[in-house]
C-alpha cells in the first residue's frame, strides 16, 4: 500500500468514526410564509431528552427582514419537562443595540439570532420536554418575521 492509500485510509476511518458520535442537539422551528407572527399563534415544541445527567441551555431561535420595526421581542415561554410542573415566564430578548445595530448575523437584509434564554444551564429528566412560545408585543400581528423556534443542546462543561 503506498503512501496516499494509507493516508486515505486512515482519512476515511477517521471520519466514519466521528459520524457514529450522537448529536446532543434538538432544534425546531416555525416558518411564517406571510412574514408576520400573530400574537394568537402559540407555537410549540417538543424534544426526548436521553441524557438526565447532562445540563441544557434554551435558546431562542430567530429570523427577521431588516425592516423589523424594534431592537427586541418579548415572549410568553412555557415549558414542561416529563414529571415537572409547568414553568412560564415572560422574556425580552434583545436583537439589536444603538451602537452596533443588529445583534444577530446578516446576509442582505435577512438577520439570524440565537439567544440564551436560561441563566444558567438547565438539568432536564429523561424524557419529554415540551416549550411553547407566543410573542407579546404591542403590533399584532409582528411583522417581518420570517422564522422562529427554539434550540435545545447540552452545555459545554
Amino acid at each position: 500500500m503506498n503512501l496516499w492509500s494509507k493516508t486515505y485510509l486512515i482519512l476515511l476511518v477517521t471520519l466514519f468514526l466521528g459520524a457514529c458520535q450522537t448529536i446532543d442537539l434538538y432544534e425546531q422551528t416555525t416558518t411564517y410564509p406571510e412574514h408576520q407572527w400573530s400574537s394568537k399563534q402559540v407555537n410549540q415544541y417538543q424534544f426526548n431528552i436521553a441524557d438526565s445527567n447532562a445540563r441544557y441551555n434554551m435558546f431562542f431561535v430567530i429570523r427577521h427582514h431588516n425592516a423589523y420595526h424594534y431592537k427586541n421581542i418579548w415572549l410568553q415561554v412555557i415549558s414542561q419537562a416529563a414529571g415537572d410542573s409547568i414553568q412560564k415566564q415572560t422574556i425580552n430578548i434583545n436583537l439589536a443595540d444603538d451602537m452596533n445595530g443588529w445583534l444577530g448575523s446578516g446576509m442582505d437584509d435577512i438577520y439570524d439570532h440565537r439567544v440564551l434564554m436560561n441563566t444558567q444551564p438547565l438539568k432536564l429528566p429523561k424524557g419529554s420536554f415540551k416549550v411553547s412560545i407566543q410573542q407579546i408585543m404591542r403590533e399584532d400581528p409582528l411583522q417581518n418575521i420570517l422564522t422562529t423556534g427554539v434550540r435545545v443542546e447540552k452545555a459545554k462543561p
